[in-house]
């Protein structure tokens, strides 16, 4: 999306949250609405949103026992703390994410947590990690035709070498 389009999306979900929505006869429930928005401001790399969103996306999913929204809460605070030079938290976040993306067998949020984790591996200037991690997302977006993600490894692969 250009970012024009994500800021109307952004903007949109939002806005949900100030009044019910009803679609097609599915509420949009506080799990789904924190989850959209904390997966979109990772996708943003939106350090503010990420601190408004991500913790109250782990809290809804917890309270919901929704694990594919707690991982992905997990992959958003890994990136939260990564974006903020916490390294320790950001690790603990994305291998929690990835371990429970594993679990579900969830490939391509698998994938994307990969990627994630090569790029905290490319700040800590750990060029021999950040490969192998890009090679192993690389690997899974390709298995299963996930092209636009298989060209931002593959180039962010290009760009440590």
């Amino acid at each position: 999306m250009a970012g024009g389009e994500f800021a109307l999306v952004k903007q949109h979900l939002q806005s949900i949250g100030l009044k019910p929505d009803i679609r097609r006869g599915m509420p949009v429930t506080d799990s789904v609405l924190y989850y959209m928005l904390a997966d979109l401001a990772v996708l943003e790399r939106d350090r503010a949103h990420l601190r408004r969103y991500a913790p109250k996306a782990l809290e809804m999913a917890g309270r919901d026992g929704h694990a594919l929204f707690q991982a992905s809460a997990h992959r958003a605070l890994g990136v939260m703390h990564r974006l903020a030079g916490e390294v320790k938290e950001s690790e603990t976040n994305l291998r929690l994410a990835l371990q429970m993306f594993a679990e579900l067998n969830t490939r391509w949020q698998l994938g994307r947590t990969i990627v994630e984790l090569a790029e905290l591996a490319v700040d800590q200037a750990d060029d021999e990690n950040a490969r192998g991690l890009y090679l192993k997302a690389i690997d899974a977006f390709d298995a299963m035709g996930a092209f636009p993600d298989l060209k931002r490894a593959q180039d962010a692969l290009r760009a440590i070498d």
